[in-house]
């Protein structure tokens, strides 16, 4: 079944981190817009704390404790406290210097930082995108949700700030349920708001902790994984508060999956095989949102780029951008590099661990896989995601993603009650285009506003929001059948109303 020549096989789909937010009950209103801020404006206070469990492969470490786990460690940070579980706290001072570099690059959650020296809309709450919403307020504690995916000195900075922290970079399957199950299991600490990626806190709290959605008032999940989990628990009529789905928010997406995965997959497959692209024969499983960007990352730098899809539309997509269209055991013996863009399959790499193939560790996230006769591949990951594992998230796509990801939390915590019932949701238009706003200073960008003479014409506010909430600038999306009442309502379809639960919604 396989060449004698090397094959590379890559997981490119985007993923972030498990996350654990508890809100005190008081509400602030947060209905003023944070200042703008010029292209190089910095402030040394505003939270990169995302970036350590979004990535890199470039991570310093000490290669002198590298062999003791951080669990089997006793360390106190500069206060004495000793509610964190990193890697090694002394590398927090260099951790420090990475999250002030990346503030430059971070604009809209700067702009957020600065609002909340006085508003602090999140006074009291206890949550994890760390010293951002620490500023609006919170309080919180932090696990990562890939086991490759945290930069220690990150983590070490932010544990010597105060904040609770465990993670660092190649945990064990073992070590990050543990690390999970050390931010929700805290004597004294109720979480009321779950702030996750990837569904597998949600997962832990309804296994392990139950009881705890008494007090939970909503989750807020990023990744497409979570999502789906979400989406199948209201279908299953299990889903016990309000979820946001800030994955298909058009801005994050866009940013999050295509313009990011555009970059991360040339930067992943460079950092761990040193590879040249050009006349390199690449299949890529999937053309949603990451597989666009990477192949069109793939196809400027001289890779010939076949494609595959379940979609028609995607695949009508991916045969207009000029890529040929395949089934993968068509082309699976001729190409050089497998690359799925199709979310991550637990079974995926169990299936390669089988008494009949031997595992190779070449260097870090790089094995050989080979079979009896000889013939191997080279995995990256152990088929986990590239991009968080293998390469970097660029800062300004962080930005995007966790300004996307206060806004969805104070609007979720904040809202009215009845606002929002036991089923998923998306964020408001409004909110979406208004992180979108928040990030134009940095291109010196001027939005043209619309006359009033125009706005009356097109039925809209002068201000936005511009587009529909069921409006989705990617594939076609399953709805649950709450929100498939309220897309009737906004669309003036009366007969979608008696659709069961699992009816499509389109762009």
């Amino acid at each position: 079944m396989l060449s004698n020549k090397k094959k590379y096989i890559v997981n490119g789909n985007f993923g972030i981190k498990a996350q654990q937010i508890q809100f005190a009950d008081q509400k602030q209103e947060f209905n003023k817009r944070p200042t703008k801020i010029g292209r190089r404006s910095l402030s040394r206070s505003i939270s990169q704390s995302s970036t350590d469990s979004y990535s890199s492969a470039a991570s310093y470490t000490d290669s002198s404790d590298d062999e003791t786990s951080p669990r089997d460690k006793q360390q106190k940070n500069s206060k004495g406290s000793s509610d964190f579980c990193v890697k090694n706290i002394k590398q927090a001072e260099f951790g420090r210097r990475e999250i002030e570099i990346a503030e430059q690059e971070m604009p809209a959650l700067m702009a957020l930082r600065k609002r909340a020296q006085g508003e602090k809309p999140l006074a009291g709450a206890k949550i994890v995108l760390m010293e951002t919403l620490g500023a609006l307020g919170a309080q919180c504690r932090w696990a990562a949700c890939n086991i490759y995916s945290t930069l220690n000195e990150v983590a070490a900075a932010l544990a010597e700030s105060g904040f609770p922290v465990f993670a660092w970079k190649g945990e064990s399957e073992d070590d990050f349920w543990w690390c999970i199950d050390r931010c929700v299991n805290v004597e004294g600490w109720q979480p009321n708001m779950i702030l996750d990626d990837g569904g597998d806190l949600t997962h832990w709290i309804y296994k392990k902790y139950p009881n705890m959605f008494k007090k939970i008032k909503g989750i807020v999940e990023e990744s497409v994984t979570g999502v789906h989990r979400l989406y199948q628990l209201s279908k299953a009529g299990k889903l016990c508060v309000p979820a946001m789905n800030v994955n298909d928010s058009v801005t994050k997406q866009k940013f999050d999956n295509l313009y990011c995965c555009r970059e991360s997959i040339l930067d992943g497959l460079k950092r761990t095989t040193d590879m040249m692209f050009g006349g390199k024969q690449v299949v890529v499983c999937g053309y949603g949102e990451v597989g666009k960007g990477c192949c069109a990352a793939l196809k400027a730098m001289g890779s010939i780029v076949y494609v595959t899809e379940i979609d028609p539309i995607c695949a009508l997509q991916a045969c207009m951008d000029g890529f040929r269209l395949v089934k993968l055991n068509e082309v699976i013996r001729q190409v050089d590099i497998v690359i799925t863009c199709t979310g991550p399959e637990p079974q995926w790499e169990a299936s390669l661990r089988t008494p009949e193939l031997t595992w190779e560790r070449v260097r870090s996230q790089v094995d050989h896989v080979i079979w009896p006769d000889g013939k191997r591949i080279v995995l990256l990951a152990e088929g986990r995601l590239l991009n968080l594992s293998c390469s970097t998230v660029p800062t300004f796509v962080l930005s995007i993603t966790a300004t996307t990801q206060a806004l969805a939390l104070i609007e979720l915590y904040n809202a009215p009650e009845g606002r929002y019932k036991q089923d998923v949701y998306l964020l408001p238009k409004k909110m979406d285009e208004y992180v979108a706003s928040l990030h134009l200073p940095t291109f010196d960008a001027h939005l043209t506003e619309l006359t009033d003479e125009q706005a009356k014409y097109l039925g809209l506010n002068k201000n936005g929001p511009f587009k529909p909430n069921y409006y989705r600038n990617s594939e076609m999306r399953e709805v649950s059948g709450q929100q498939a009442g309220e897309l009737a309502v906004e669309l003036g379809c009366e007969k979608l109303k008696q659709l069961p639960i699992g009816v499509f919604e389109w762009p």
